[in-house]
């Protein structure tokens, strides 16, 4: 799982007489990642499209044209169906016909609509000032015009006209009407003025008004939008009547252009055809098999290289193959051809990640940063098992993870996406595990009766918001760095591994130093030394009962959040230094992983050795500050609606509260607020209960959205800068297999 599918580059060499046969039984495989040919080799040219690829890619085009101009969708497709191809060409030629006619009328009637719109417009001016169209038309002495301008300026503009002896000026609704005598150039009299003129609209005789001439236009638009709604009804209920066609004579040109095309790949002379990609170590057989049984020995198959884990994923020698199952080990080694020109390209393998059903959701989260190279460790399954934990253990309520579930379920049965059905599947995992730790929180909705009912008021664990039990706070505070020093160590060893090609030496040089020096400097953290800057919990929330706090030097009889025995590191003294003092253990491998991280990253690493050993561990104590933040939030919801009172260290909500505890609670004034479920009765209970179950509603909506937000976020941060940040590149590339997976076709 931490390694993608081993891949072998293959060679298919035959003769181009049974190219056809051999490009249709590879192509029904859909296991060939195709390598291009470069044009390299002396004496072989790239091949060319089979004879009608032209004409199927122009199909093709066709019928992508139509489903756009349709607007179908997948949904439409209705089920898998045989076509052939006599009835593809008749039946696509008159949907083309019936499409582009009622496409065509759609288009001109979508004209004259923008042509109506805009002889609105150019009436409107008219219609502000109140002056029908035809006086601003067939005049022998006069200038008439309408515009936008300021009409004071145009005023004095006219008045200062030496060739203007008289004008009329109208205004209304920002529009200006202007009326010159005897007939002038009017923007030669206005220079200087700002003024906009509009075109003068033609009308009929009957409606020389502008009001008539706007409604007339207004009428016969309803006219053409009527006509307009037919066309657009026609054109859906032929989508609704050829989509399944569509989608289907698209599948079957889209597989027949990839056929035809397929030679343009290959290396070709005027006899012979070799065609060369990446293929699964353990299905090359099944290529073999099906390749004879279409061609029989008139094409050769040839394993060139079996990719290595390591570099760029070549190998110049196969692995060790048993003779009677070559994809398997134990046999003798044998000499591969994988290089010196013998192969089309130098690329790398691409990459199938080998994960199980229940990992592969999380593959999507991968892709979000890119595929993992050939040649490094795939972090999925890391991602698996940290995610989840994170965002659950943050989150712990059952109320909201059965949110989650079923959320993520819904998303995985409502979308075809696969990668959107994979952050479905995401959400399944990360409600699952928010459901474990909210049981073990004995939490729903942040109301503790799930732990009185499970638990009988004693759950294992508490979030360490109740005052009472604010020691646990402090113990994920810590918890959640001794996971950031494993989450990262792992990160690590990764590394390490990833290295290895460079040698074992370098890559304990550069991966084993980083690891010691975190392991070292967080060994030292909870030792019981230099104890001044170290908080007393650190020696407590672990320990038992009776054990000695080394920070107090007293027993410790009180705030153990679990009982693991452990109150700090005893620090192993080796020798003594001048000045320097006692050296310990911890100190020393502190101070060996230090000189291993300069000697590899240089001064550098003096700054880098203080971020990542120490600051990026306690990048993780933001799963308890989360885990805080989220049941304070919870918290707040529930005690602005059923009320809350401080009793023995704990907060208690007044609606599930008995009569006695809560007297005595508001005769030692503990309330903290009355609540809106427990108002006075009459009104203020009605409008209390009303406005109560909205907050309720909301808040924890609120809740449920910020948990993704912030838990959700902050878990994977974590996973991509912290842990992805020690080891991962990315890059690889995907497979991509000559062959067609049918959906909307079926050749039975």
């Amino acid at each position: 799982m931490l390694r993608p599918e081993r891949m072998s580059r293959v060679s298919v060499t035959g003769s181009k007489r049974v190219m056809d046969d051999a490009i249709e039984a590879i192509h029904g495989l859909d296991l060939l990642h195709v390598t291009d040919y470069d044009g390299t080799w002396e004496g072989f040219d790239p091949g060319d499209p089979i004879e009608g690829a032209d004409e199927a890619a122009e199909k093709l085009v066709t019928v992508r044209a139509l489903q756009s101009t349709l607007g179908v969708t997948e949904a439409d497709a209705g089920q898998p169906r045989i076509i052939r191809d006599d009835e593809l060409d008749a039946e696509l030629e008159n949907v083309r016909q019936r499409v582009n006619e009622l496409d065509d009328e759609r288009s001109e009637l979508e004209d004259e609509l923008r042509e109506i719109d805009d002889a609105i417009d150019t009436a409107r001016p008219f219609a502000e000032l109140g002056i029908d169209i035809d006086l601003f038309a067939g005049y022998d002495s006069l200038t008439a015009a309408v515009g936008e301008g300021d009409a004071e300026e145009i005023r004095s503009a006219l008045e200062e006209a030496a060739a203007i002896e008289a004008y009329e000026l109208f205004e209304g609704g920002g529009y200006v009407g202007v009326f010159v005598y005897p007939e002038a150039d009017l923007q030669e009299a206005l220079v200087g003025v700002s003024f906009t003129e509009y075109e003068i609209p033609e009308t009929d005789d009957a409606a020389t008004s502008p009001e008539a001439y706007i409604d007339q236009l207004r009428t016969r638009r309803e006219r053409v939008e009527s006509r307009l709604d037919g066309v657009e009804s026609d054109l859906e209920e032929v989508g609704d009547e050829v989509a399944s066609f569509l989608f289907a004579a698209e599948e079957k040109l889209a597989i027949e252009v990839q056929k035809r095309e397929a030679p343009l790949t290959f290396a070709t002379t005027d006899n012979a055809f070799i065609s060369e990609g990446w293929i699964p170590t353990e299905r090359r057989s099944e290529m073999e098999d099906a390749l004879e049984a279409a061609v029989g020995d008139h094409v050769e198959v040839e394993e060139l290289e079996r990719a290595a884990y390591d570099g760029e994923g070549h190998a110049h020698d196969r692995e060790s193959v048993d003779p009677s199952d070559p994809a398997g080990p134990g046999g003798p080694a044998e000499e591969v051809a994988a290089d010196g020109g013998t192969t089309m390209s130098t690329s790398a393998p691409p990459v199938i990640q080998d994960n199980s059903g229940a990992v592969k959701p999380f593959e999507s989260l991968i892709e979000v940063i890119n595929r993992p190279k050939y040649s490094e460790l795939d972090p999925t399954l890391i991602l698996f098992l940290t995610f989840p934990l994170f965002f659950g253990f943050m989150i712990g309520d059952v109320g909201y993870g059965l949110l989650y579930m079923g959320l993520g379920y819904l998303i995985m049965r409502r979308f075809e996406s696969g990668a959107v059905r994979s952050l479905g599947g995401v959400g399944v995992y990360a409600g699952a595990f928010t459901v474990v730790f909210g049981v073990l929180y004995g939490e729903f909705f942040g109301l503790h009766q799930l732990g009185e009912i499970v638990w009988g008021g004693n759950p294992p664990i508490h979030k360490g918001l109740q005052p009472h039990f604010i020691y646990y706070a402090y113990a994920w505070l810590l918890a959640s760095a001794v996971a950031g020093v494993a989450h990262l160590v792992v990160g690590r060893v990764f590394d390490f591994v990833n290295n290895l090609e460079h040698g074992v030496g370098e890559a304990f040089m550069e991966s084993g130093s980083w690891i010691i020096l975190t392991v070292g400097t967080w060994w030292w953290v909870f030792t019981a030394t230099a104890l001044g800057p170290k908080p007393n919990f650190m020696f407590s929330v672990f320990a038992a009962e009776g054990m000695t706090n080394p920070a107090t030097g007293e027993p410790i009889t009180e705030g153990v959040a679990l009982p693991l025995g452990f109150n700090g590191f005893s620090s192993v003294e080796l020798f003594a230094l001048p000045v320097v003092g006692t050296v310990s253990l911890q100190i020393l491998t502190i101070l060996v992983g230090l000189a291993l991280v300069l000697r590899v990253e240089g001064a550098i690493g003096l700054v880098e050795s203080i971020t990542q050993a120490f600051g990026h561990v306690v990048s993780y104590t933001r799963i308890a500050a989360v885990l805080l933040a989220k049941a304070g939030m919870a918290l707040a919801v529930n005690l602005l609606v059923f009320g809350a009172y401080l009793h023995d260290g704990e907060f208690h909500l007044i609606f599930f509260a008995e009569a006695a505890e809560l007297s005595e609670a508001q005769a030692a004034n503990e309330v903290i607020f009355g609540g809106l479920l427990n108002a006075d009765g009459g009104v203020m209970l009605a409008l209390g209960v009303l406005f109560g179950i909205v907050v309720l509603v909301l808040g924890h909506v609120l809740v449920l959205v910020l948990g993704i937000t912030s838990a959700g976020l902050q878990a994977i941060r974590l996973e991509y800068v912290e842990f992805f940040g020690k080891f991962y590149e990315g890059g690889g590339k995907k497979y991509a297999p000559f062959g067609h997976e049918r959906t909307y076709t079926t050749e039975d």
